[in-house]
């Protein structure tokens, strides 16, 4: 194509940026997938769509005023003709001569080319904002539209209709190795907040830190930066001036001299810097559905922009058709440019929304659930050994005989003895540290697995945890309690700049409705804690997910009772928990405390402790007219003691009557019906109360010994202070600072004794420190129940915080200092399990040449580009499940990223299949191997006799699924020759004593092609599937939020 027009050229540039072509040294996420096909994308978008605009323009060029011209002249003439008033006629003549001067001027067709490309460009930099379309549905200049669809109340924010995707995982600490293997790290030493006059609508930008902005530990260099705004306007600015202050201080870190290296014109400081400030600035959502609200608002900008709707009863017919014309072509070349971009959004859509792979599945349990024929192993397994010496600290154990009639005590040794382990039952093994051999014989031998399993824990990004549980617990929750980030400048919560709250908004919305799926519809409470900072539109949130009707309360939890001294006017003493509940849900109410306690300061004859409260309604609706049924009188004797309700207006001798009265002049009522008052009689007693000077009746409230009172609205105990929380924390061992306020364990403990009983399932998935699981089990050392529940956190510390702070409360009650006290431990197993994440999705695509290459005819090949391209040419990805390669399911890998290092990874298949098909397991049969020897028959039939051997690899799992079908699926190892292959599961079959004809299972699944036997369930399903096919549309199969 010729040389870009100046308007040309400004559309390039747009593109550019919307097709990030301008972010060719990014290697990661879907820039790398973008920069695989940039040269092609770059051509159809410069030389096909810009060759279709000037296409079309030609149109206009050609088109010829010659017959337009002649009509005109012949109405002249016949106007002229008329026998009209010489005034009209001048005036019909004079309006038709316009209308011929307006035909006579050729319109120019480069102006027109250049209003177009304008137009496009305008339309597409209103939306775009580095990586990301913002849903601002603009109406005029200055003011914008939102959905409304009749709600009474509409809660909007700008982000409404995308899903927010961004993780702190590479903003705080960013690591790279240079070629020589040297470690670099970017960290964030202090980040600019609001208080300190940088509002969330300015742009920040990643600045060398001025005070410390480098420094050596271990060998490894670290470059401080700081967050915030600043006077330049582009982050390169300011890269630059890094590589500047590096360069004059190179020769104080002369290892590290190569990070100045350049190649292909730029150094390796420069390249990591561009892939730092990139991730942590560009693409913080995905669009919902970006094709639609882009054509919608097209639609609207041409019809108020373009063609001028406002105006177009003053426009002459020939300005008339060039706008119709201008129009088409923006709308023919826009929709296409949107077409691409669509394609691309819903791509990363697609990933998002895929439920992603189990990576690692482990399990920690308490030595007294591991089979004692495993005892030899753990003794030799050092790795176990070593943190059970960190974690518990059981090298501090020794020997000793505490009495005459126990066993004398085994101390520590090394290596440990198998009667050391006997008599150490709560030391928690985990499963990472022993080959799979030995986690598949333990697991094999626990009965009814998943019922088993006391808790689990998921290392994930909270909102793909939540998607991959959808199948497995749906409706099973009892709890859900969340303590998310506050959105305030003490949290590690990342926004958009411009979009703070939006950004916020857009991350719980789609989380807490996921979450709200798992609830049980019936009996379920959602709890969540909030400060005041999102308090307001948090409970708009959740009125709009959970029901407005299901709001409870909000809590005022007094957490800090000398208020936070950062605040003026009013320094705030609590945060919030805001309290949802369904129709059929039970509150279960506390334990009373001691300040509960002292309100019962009465005492009956026998002894029993009592309060006294009056009988009268206080509050709303305490008024005779509000209810009338619970007006009514008592009647009192003050010698005899004598008491009982009536509605007779007489008063018999020695009695006074008792009237609930509101004040002097108003009639009240009581809170009982008269009926209740005469079965509880016994429970009255009349009062004289000389401050208002009248009668009234009490209520005896009798504390039973095993009775729980319901709590009122402020919660001020003292477990609840935040103080409290570091101090439980730091016992355990920790270092204050490797976790910014834990919560208080306390605080929990209430929130579940008085939502849940023993059984019930909780969940939080904003895990943190792990005190929500510390909490349920503290409550099983105290006796109070054992609940179970469900974890998620994506931090790193949760290899070195959450996990191992579960696993000290389990092994004993009570710390100081970082070691046991008493090593009073419980029995208990919780399943661990990491998943890919979105980066890894990214990051395992594989791109091939499809069949764009092939293709010759133009129009075919434009909607491939706009509409296939991506889907068709990375279909082969293993992120993306391909099932070709489940041939060998034990040894499907994926490139996983830890600690910001990527390496070859083998995934667990059976596990995310399990979830995908809502799996409750029983038992998960150990891998098995078989060799086999072959016989052909008369007719060709090949049979197989299993023997010992590794060729043929087998694993089996039993279970439910939440509707009540029992399935056993089975995994196998594929050889390639598809006749041997079925004849040894035929053979499996038979030593199993598995049928598929019979009512054993409703469902069996298999991987590979086979030849059982099979039988239809219902009309649409049988009842062998291959996993292949159904693991297929699980892990794609999602509802949009």
């Amino acid at each position: 194509m010729a040389s870009l027009t100046e308007n040309q050229k400004k559309l390039m540039d747009k593109l550019t940026e919307m097709f990030q072509f301008d972010q060719a040294d990014l290697d990661f996420g879907i820039y790398r997938i973008m920069n695989y096909k940039r040269d092609e994308i770059r051509r159809f978008l410069e030389n096909d769509l810009m060759s279709q605009i000037s296409e079309k323009l030609a149109v206009l060029a050609r088109s010829s005023n010659k017959a337009e011209l002649e009509k005109i002249e012949k109405d002249i003439r016949n106007a002229q003709a008329m026998d009209l008033d010489e005034e009209i006629k001048a005036g019909m003549i004079e309006k038709l001569q316009e209308k011929k001067a307006a035909y006579t001027v050729n319109t120019d067709i480069a102006a027109v080319e250049a209003d177009i490309y304008s137009h496009l460009t305008e339309f597409f930099s209103r939306y775009y904002d580095e990586g990301d379309f913002i849903s601002q549905r603009r109406y005029k200049d200055g003011v914008y539209a939102i959905p409304y669809e009749g709600e009474e109340v509409k809660l909007h924010w700008a982000n409404a209709d995308q899903y927010y995707i961004k993780t702190s995982e590479y903003f705080k600490d960013y690591t790279f190795k240079t070629p020589y293997g040297q470690t670099v790290h970017f960290k964030i030493k202090e980040a600019e907040t609001e208080k300190d006059n940088n509002k969330s609508n300015e742009k920040r930008f990643f600045q060398l830190h001025q005070e410390t902005p480098f420094a050596l530990e271990n060998g490894e260099l670290i470059i401080y930066f700081e967050y915030k705004a600043g006077d330049k306007k582009k982050q390169a600015d300011y890269n630059a001036a890094v590589i500047a202050e590096f360069t004059r201080a190179s020769a104080q870190y002369p290892d590290f001299a190569g990070l100045l290296t350049v190649s292909d014109g730029k150094s390796l400081l420069e390249r990591q810097l561009n892939r730092y400030t990139a991730r942590n600035t560009f693409d913080y959502f995905i669009h919902k559905n970006l094709g639609k609200f882009l054509n919608r608002e097209l639609d609207f900008y041409i019809k108020n922009e373009v063609i001028f709707l406002d105006d177009i009863d003053e426009q002459d017919e020939r300005k008339t058709k060039e706008y119709l014309l201008k129009a088409k072509i923006i709308r023919s070349i826009g929709k296409k440019i949107i077409a691409f971009l669509a394609q691309i959004e819903d791509f990363q859509k697609m990933l998002w929304l895929k439920k992603k792979f189990v990576v690692e599945t482990n399990y920690c349990l308490t030595l007294d659930r591991v089979p004692k024929k495993l005892y030899p192993q753990i003794v030799e397994n050092k790795a176990q050994v070593e943190e059970w010496v960190r974690l518990f600290a059981i090298n501090e154990i020794e020997p000793g005989q505490p009495n005459l009639v126990e066993a004398p005590k085994a101390g520590f040794s090394d290596p440990i003895t198998i009667e050391f382990l006997e008599q150490n039952p709560y030391l928690v093994l985990d499963t990472a540290f022993f080959p799979p051999e030995f986690k598949e014989e333990l697991i094999d031998s626990i009965d009814n697995l998943d019922e088993n399993l006391d808790g689990l824990l998921i290392h994930s990004e909270n909102f793909q945890a939540l998607n991959l549980l959808q199948e497995r617990y749906r409706e099973q929750v009892k709890c859900v309690y969340i303590d998310p980030p506050y959105n305030t400048e003490n949290d590690e919560f990342i926004y958009k700049d411009g979009y703070k709250d939006s950004s916020w908004l857009s991350m719980v919305f789609d989380r807490v409705k996921y979450a709200a799926s798992l609830l049980n519809t019936s009996s379920g409470a959602f709890l969540s804690n909030i400060d005041k900072n999102e308090l307001y539109v948090f409970k708009h949130v959740l009125d709009a997910i959970l029901g407005s009707e299901c709001f409870v309360n909000s809590i005022a939890n007094v957490n800090n009772p000398k208020g936070r001294s950062d605040q003026k006017h009013l320094p705030t003493a609590h945060d919030n928990v805001l309290f949802y509940a369904s129709d059929g849900f039970i509150s279960y109410g506390w334990n009373p405390q001691n300040k509960v306690l002292k309100r019962y300061n009465k005492s009956d004859d026998n002894g029993e402790k009592y309060r006294e409260i009056d009988l009268r309604k206080t509050g709303d609706a305490d008024r005779r007219i509000d209810r009338e049924n619970m007006f009514y009188y008592f009647l009192y004797n003050q010698e005899t003691g004598d008491l009982y309700p009536t509605n007779d207006e007489t008063i018999p001798n020695g009695y006074i009557r008792i009237v609930p009265m509101k004040d002097e002049q108003t009639e009240g009522r009581w809170r009982w019906e008269k009926a209740t008052a005469e079965n509880n009689i016994f429970k009255l007693v009349a009062k004289y109360m000389p401050v208002k000077k009248q009668w009234s009746v009490f209520e005896k409230d009798y504390l039973l010994e095993d009775e729980r009172v319901f709590p009122t609205s402020v919660w001020d105990e003292k477990p609840f202070n935040n103080e409290r929380g570091t101090e439980v924390f730091i016992d355990l061992g920790f270092e204050k600072e490797s976790f910014k306020n834990p919560k208080p364990i306390g605080l929990m403990k209430y929130i579940f004794e008085h939502t849940t009983k023993s059984g019930d399932l909780i969940i939080d998935f904003f895990g943190g420190s792990g005190a929500t699981v510390h909490s349920i089990i503290e409550m099983v050392h105290e006796q109070n129940g054992s609940r179970k529940y469900i974890l998620v956190e994506m931090g790193d510390y949760f290899d070195t915080v959450t996990k191992p702070r579960v696993q000290k409360v389990i092994y004993s009650e009570d710390w100081k200092d970082g070691k046991p006290v008493s090593r009073k431990g419980i029995s208990h197993a919780f399943k661990y399990l990491r998943l890919e994440s979105y980066e890894d999705t990214l990051n395992n695509i594989v791109i091939e040449e499809g069949t764009l290459g092939f293709l010759t005819n133009p129009g075919v090949k434009e909607q491939y580009m706009l509409h296939y391209l991506l889907p068709d040419e990375t279909k082969g990805s293993p992120s993306l499940l391909n099932i070709d390669l489940l041939e060998h399911p034990f040894a499907y890998a994926l490139n996983i990223t830890r600690r910001q290092e990527s390496q070859a990874t083998i995934i667990d298949l059976v596990e995310t299949f399990n979830y995908l098909i809502g799996l409750k397991v029983e038992r998960s049969f150990a891998l098995q191997g078989f060799d086999a020897e072959f016989t052909t028959g008369e007719y060709g039939a090949v049979t197989a006799r299993l023997k010992n051997g590794f060729t043929y690899r087998f694993k089996m799992v039993e279970g439910t699924t939440l509707n009540g079908e029992r399935v056993l699926v089975i995994w196998r190892d594929l050889t390639g020759d598809r006749i041997k292959d079925n004849a040894v599961l035929d053979a499996f079959f038979q030593r199993k004593k598995i049928s598929t004809t019979d009512f054993e299972y409703r469902k069996i699944y298999v991987n590979g092609d086979n030849n059982l036997p099979n039988l239809r369930t219902d009309e649409e399903s049988w009842k062998v599937v291959l996993i292949e096919e159904e693991m297929k549309k699980r892990m794609f199969s999602v509802e949009n939020i």
